[in-house]
């Protein structure tokens, strides 16, 4: 019986995310055309080496490290609604925690793709999947980190999985297994970005990553840039579904990434002061990054843009006026997501690696091959959200479940009974 209402779910869902208008089409079509002219760029890299990215001897991570350390702290963010949800059980954001949750899934997949793809021997990844390879754990980091990746991968697809099919089934969950998984991924947010901080600052031989500072500021900035994505994704599921989103958690969220781009803008300060303060020989990476060495300027501008971005996302958000209007929330909301990306980018894969310990300065920039793999790496990211909403959002309105056939989504405005999502309310 229980197989044959899963079946049913399955095939329900097959039919749900078949059916679409011009635009939902339209964007599916886009980042299916990103995916392919991603394959075909990895497979020029698979047929002639690494030599095609622009990686090499004195920068050996590049553009695909850079994205996977960001996707990691987007990951981390689903926290950021998990916590009110489920511990202070407040209302306007338990009716949404389950975005977080999806988008969490979806950010995962990507980070494990970038590391997939930045391996100049895939065919040996095998060795990273336990019991198969042997992780060297515990004293390797990077087994941690492949260990708290996947576990954290395998509780947020649990909990959403369990809750979206209750909901197909019209029955309530199991109040007792979603609380363990949600308490267990706390700490497990929290852990996956620490655990990424110390693959850096574990790095003695790198002393402009080498700072015990590196993973609270980590989980900081990471606080900032996986909300900034949710925001935008709040506002579009109400203005083309009927998906009630009170403009109280959107506030709300605002302005928890107000605290957290204070203590990520706090922190960096912090070090830059360190750095130049103490002037010893170590603070020849920063400068590279913020002035420039021997007539490199490679980075300068990314670094001064980020900030500025920083800074204006942070002044945006702290000021309720700004917060509420929609306007400047948006405005607020790009520059995070683009500041936090130039940061964790640009800004700490590349000063960490230049001059290298040889002194010599390589100017490393991201090549086509890369940035088209990362295009289609993304793109996946977010089909599989995409797909994943189409199936959540009508089950948690109440039209996609076991007694009925999924049935096209009605236009924004539905009424207020339509709207109350049941997936949620079950647990209220």
């Amino acid at each position: 019986m229980r197989f044959r209402l899963f079946a049913r779910f399955f095939v329900g869902s097959a039919r749900v995310v078949t059916r679409g208008n011009a635009l939902y089409w339209g964007w599916l079509a886009f980042l299916l055309l990103l995916v392919a002219s991603g394959v075909l760029a990895y497979a020029d890299q698979l047929d002639a080496g690494l030599s095609v990215t622009a990686m090499r001897d004195p920068v050996s991570w590049g553009f695909y490290i850079g994205n996977f350390t960001f996707l990691v702290g987007v990951a981390a963010a689903a926290v950021v609604l998990v916590i009110p949800a489920y511990i202070y059980k407040w209302g306007p954001i338990r009716e949404i925690a389950i975005f977080g949750e999806l988008l969490a899934v979806s950010a995962i997949v990507m980070c494990l793709l970038f590391v997939f793809v930045d391996i100049g021997r895939p065919d040996r990844f095998w060795h990273l999947l336990p019991p198969f390879g042997i992780l060297n754990f515990p004293s390797s980091l990077l087994a941690w980190d492949v260990l708290v990746l996947n576990l954290y991968f395998v509780v947020n697809f649990i909990v959403v999985t369990h809750l979206v099919y209750c909901g197909f089934a019209r029955r309530d969950y199991n109040h007792r297994l979603v609380w363990t998984l949600v308490l267990l991924s706390i700490p497990m947010a929290v852990s996956i970005h620490t655990v990424t901080a110390f693959l850096y600052n574990g790095l003695a031989a790198r002393p402009y990553w080498n700072a015990s500072i590196l993973a609270p500021q980590f989980l900081a900035s990471a606080f900032c840039s996986g909300p900034a994505i949710l925001l935008f994704v709040l506002q579009l599921l109400r203005r083309f579904t009927s998906f009630r989103i009170r403009d109280e958690a959107i506030w709300k969220i605002a302005e928890l990434m107000a605290y957290a781009m204070f203590l990520n803008l706090f922190l960096h300060g912090a070090e830059i002061f360190k750095e130049y303060y103490s002037d010893t020989h170590h603070l020849l990476h920063t400068r590279y990054l913020y002035e420039g060495v021997g007539g490199h300027h490679a980075l300068q501008p990314y670094a001064w843009a980020a900030v500025v971005l920083n800074v204006a996302a942070f002044v945006l958000f702290i000021i309720p006026r700004t917060r509420r209007n929609f306007v400047t929330l948006n405005l607020g909301a790009a520059a995070t997501y683009l500041g936090v990306y130039i940061e964790k980018g640009m800004g700490l894969i590349l000063p960490g690696l230049t001059p290298d310990t040889l002194g010599e300065i390589y100017s490393y920039s991201p090549t086509w091959t890369e940035i088209r793999v990362a295009a289609g790496i993304f793109a996946i990211g977010f089909l599989v959200f995409t797909l994943m909403l189409k199936v959540a959002v009508p089950i948690a309105l109440g039209r996609f479940h076991v007694d009925a056939d999924p049935a096209p989504e009605p236009r924004a405005g539905g009424s207020e009974a339509e709207a109350v999502p049941p997936v949620t309310a079950a647990g209220t």
